[in-house]
């Protein structure tokens, strides 16, 4: 499964509505990553593919999704997102994991296996 493109209306379709809720809720079947980044952003170039990879390595166990911070700036917003790459990690039945900065695909994988998995 590529990366998928995440809209604000599709993160509060599909993620978590944070209009209508205070405690994190999520709404989804299968643990994910949301990448937020932008597209001048070099480090952000560098993730893409790795993440791009992941997203075949453990397709239908994570989903990958990608945030253009430039045009999502509400979500941006309410996830305080000051440097990018910024990678949010969400897994099943427990709070979300921010973690700012480019990883490389061994880091990524580790988070995955056992924090996502």
């Amino acid at each position: 499964m590529p990366t998928v493109k995440l809209t604000t209306e599709i993160f509060k379709e599909e993620i978590f509505d944070y209009t209508t809720q205070k405690e994190w809720n999520y709404k989804g079947k299968l643990p994910a990553i949301i990448d937020f980044y932008a597209d001048w952003c070099g480090p952000c170039k560098a993730v893409a593919p790795v993440l791009e990879e992941l997203s075949e390595d453990f397709k239908d166990k994570v989903v990958i999704y990608k945030v253009d911070t430039e045009v999502e700036q509400e979500l941006s917003a309410v996830f305080r997102i000051r440097s990018i790459p910024s990678m949010l990690f969400i897994p099943m039945g427990k709070e979300p994991m921010m973690q700012a900065g480019a990883l490389p695909k061994p880091a990524l994988t580790e988070i995955i296996e056992k924090e996502l998995l």
